[in-house]
């Protein structure tokens, strides 16, 4: 069935199908996803709102799992070497996506001191990576040349797209109730990165410039949303002790070997254009100071 998250339909078909479980997997990270910012956020915020509405007067609903992310951290200069579940910060601090994911979480929250009788299930995913799937990430790491911030080298943690399903699906089928980091063993540093992928970096002064989003924008790969810069920026770790413990969840690919298997599929396939790197510098510096790739 198909319905649309934000308006009663969603409650309709919940009703005409009885499900005991629901897995709400349609929160977007990324602004193209939706259409727009606007469009995402009433995915985002007002749809899940429908969503629970829906599971709170049906009689059916014993079980909700949602897809959530560490995003709900944020990202930041004083931020903690690794995030614990209970550690997450007021939404009022943080914009754009990192907000969404903050106040679909609060709302699951809520849902759950309603209806003690459901169990419910968060996996805050560290960012997703493999052959297939697509991301801001993903995006950003195949352009020819990699826009990074001068001075830093952020670390962070990867989840296989693998896994993600697998972690999905075991909080599905068991009764896991609680919140959840998922993330692959180990860290990489940007840099490490970089070299694994092939990619040369273009340091920069900041990944939040409109003048830089806008370039990466007009490459058609990247959407530089503000939650995607200060990830870029400073990075993030969270501990992932209770997802091997209560979850009982161990993912098959680490950190290093999920970045791997997104490389081979998407960035090893060949050596790099020189021109088309060196047309890329230009234009962002290009931008930087002003000009066009013209020179103007």
């Amino acid at each position: 069935m198909r319905a649309d998250i934000r308006t009663s339909d969603i409650g309709r078909a919940i009703d005409r199908v009885a499900p005991d479980t629901v897995v709400h997997m349609n929160i977007l990270a990324t602004r193209a996803d939706a259409g727009g910012r606007t469009p995402q956020k009433e995915i985002n915020v007002i749809g899940t709102m429908q969503l629970l509405a829906a599971c709170q007067r049906s009689r059916s609903v014993r079980k909700v799992v949602v897809k959530s992310s560490t995003t709900v951290y944020g990202s930041g200069p004083q931020s903690p070497a690794l995030f614990a579940e209970d550690m997450v910060a007021g939404t009022h601090s943080r914009r754009g996506y990192e907000k969404d994911a903050g106040e679909v979480e609060a709302y699951v929250r809520g849902f759950s001191r309603r209806r003690p009788d459901v169990g419910v299930t968060i996996l805050r995913f560290a960012n997703v990576l493999g052959p297939q799937i697509r991301t801001g990430l993903s995006e950003y790491f195949v352009l020819p040349v990699v826009p990074v911030v001068l001075g830093r080298d952020p670390r962070f943690q990867l989840v296989h797209e693998l896994d993600c399903v697998e972690a999905l699906r075991v909080a599905t089928v068991e009764h896991r109730p609680g919140i959840f980091n998922v993330a692959g063993d180990g860290f990489l540093v940007l840099s490490q990165a970089l070299r694994r992928a092939g990619r040369p970096a273009l340091p920069l002064p900041t990944l939040g410039s409109p003048l830089v989003g806008g370039v990466l924008k007009r490459s058609g790969v990247v959407d530089m949303d503000s939650a995607l810069v200060r990830f870029l920026t400073f990075g993030r770790g969270v501990d992932t002790t209770r997802m091997r413990t209560q979850l009982k969840f161990d993912p098959v690919y680490d950190t290093v070997a999920t970045f791997d298997a997104f490389a081979d599929a998407r960035t090893r396939g060949g050596l790099l254009d020189r021109d088309r790197i060196r047309a890329v510098e230009h234009t962002v510096r290009g931008v930087l100071t002003g000009e066009d790739a013209r020179g103007r």
